[in-house]
């Protein structure tokens, strides 16, 4: 019987951790201790699963830990870590190396390591796999096997959950590559789909995140030019979605740890094997633009309606890269903020999903328990939280601007 290792139990882990628990022995592996202790005590912050579910895991015989000797008897280790960019928008791995690495220090004969991280064609066996034949000191396809079987949750998403998602597999040899895809058959229910190779399963990662990121940056750009036209974006969206094959999409922010973090995966890759993709790269300035966008327009829009910018107070609701969800990876609002800041405007932000430590740490910013609407010039609803579609704001002395188009009377909106 396999005996599985799930190294790293965040928005991915977690989740697969518990799909596996039903049907097999499983141990959930996290460095964090903070991360540990809360699951242990049947609390998910992310949200990903209800207590109920934790505890589900946890009766099922789950064991989590951060631990190394508690994953030594494992034979198949699955690595959902985080594949961040840096500063300058180039891939960082180490996370996905430390953790082959801590997988090689226990690796053994005829283990199977599968990885479901975003990354570009070639990480699994021209980064990874050096790492653990290193460590371990077995060789590849000998002594030890990989998979890659990419992540698709959807933070947030109550319905796709984990098993309800095709799966796409993949191995380092055919026989492996049957394994892989079998385990995932076990919990899957919604089937899955058996790559003929890991680059081309990496590769179809990838371009999902990549493909949505280019569409997005299309509807934003036409976002931009209908404003100048003075036509209003979303009723030409519902208006083209009558046609069958419309791609309905909305303008907005372009946040989160997937769909603006991957495509920078792609096209670092074939900068190295010496192609320029432009129209990836294109998307991606469109959409890193939109947040400076929002802030001039909203600024213009105080100026129009006479309103002293210097010192004003300035209200965001929402923080979160989208809506009725904890995550703040890499959300966008934050470009809103430090743009009005440096107009002289003085900004708070409340959020009723984010966890106020987590954005303290990560943002240097103090989120609002409560406020009152009309101490404000102007407010920005910057995420679409359910809570938010109630409100009514009178904006005869204040602006108005509404990025989700969630309200009925706004002064701006994309």
């Amino acid at each position: 019987m396999s005996k599985i290792c799930i190294i790293g139990l965040g928005y991915v882990g977690l989740p697969l951790a518990h799909a596996f628990s039903e049907k097999y022995e499983v141990v959930g592996f996290d460095i964090s201790k903070s991360r540990v202790d809360e699951l242990t005590n049947g609390y998910d912050r992310t949200e990903e699963l209800t207590d109920n579910q934790v505890k589900e895991a946890l009766d099922n015989g789950i064991k989590i830990s951060l631990d190394i000797n508690d994953i030594k008897d494992c034979n198949i280790y699955i690595v959902t870590v985080p594949t961040p960019i840096d500063k300058n928008n180039k891939p960082d791995l180490t996370p996905l190396v430390k953790s082959s690495q801590t997988v090689g220090k226990v690796l053994k004969t005829n283990d199977i390591v599968i990885y479901e991280s975003t990354v570009y064609p070639g990480v699994t066996e021209e980064v990874c796999v050096p790492e653990l034949e290193l460590i371990s000191g077995l060789k590849f396809n000998k002594d030890f096997y990989c998979g890659y079987s990419p992540e698709r949750i959807n933070p947030g998403d109550k319905e796709h959950t984990v098993t309800k998602i095709l799966k796409v597999t993949s191995g380092s040899t055919p026989e492996i590559a049957i394994k892989v895809d079998e385990l995932y058959k076990s919990i899957i229910t919604a089937g899955t789909h058996k790559c003929s190779s890991i680059k081309v399963a990496e590769a179809s990662k990838v371009i999902e995140n990549t493909q949505r990121d280019v569409n997005i940056a299309l509807i934003n750009e036409l976002a931009l030019i209908f404003h100048t036209m003075g036509i209003n974006t979303n009723e030409v969206v519902e208006a083209a979605a009558t046609k069958w094959n419309f791609i309905k999409l909305m303008p907005g922010l372009v946040g989160g740890h997937c769909i603006g973090v991957d495509p920078y995966y792609l096209t670092y890759k074939a900068e190295e094997l010496g192609y320029k993709p432009n129209l990836i790269l294109g998307a991606r300035q469109i959409n890193n633009g939109m947040g400076k966008y929002v802030a001039e327009r909203t600024i213009k829009l105080m100026i129009k309606k006479g309103i002293n910018i210097k010192d004003s107070k300035v209200l965001i609701l929402g923080l979160t890269f989208k809506e009725n969800c904890p995550d703040v990876r890499n959300t966008k609002v934050i470009d809103i903020i430090n743009e009005m800041k440096e107009y002289g405007c003085k900004v708070d932000v409340s959020d009723y999903w984010a966890e106020k430590k987590e954005v303290k740490d990560e943002y240097n910013l103090d989120l609002l328990d409560n406020y009152n609407i009309d101490e404000y010039k102007a407010i920005i609803v910057a995420v679409g939280h359910e809570q938010y579609k109630k409100l009514k704001i009178l904006n005869d002395d204040k602006v108005v601007f509404d990025i989700k188009s969630i309200l009925k009377n706004s002064d701006g909106r994309l």
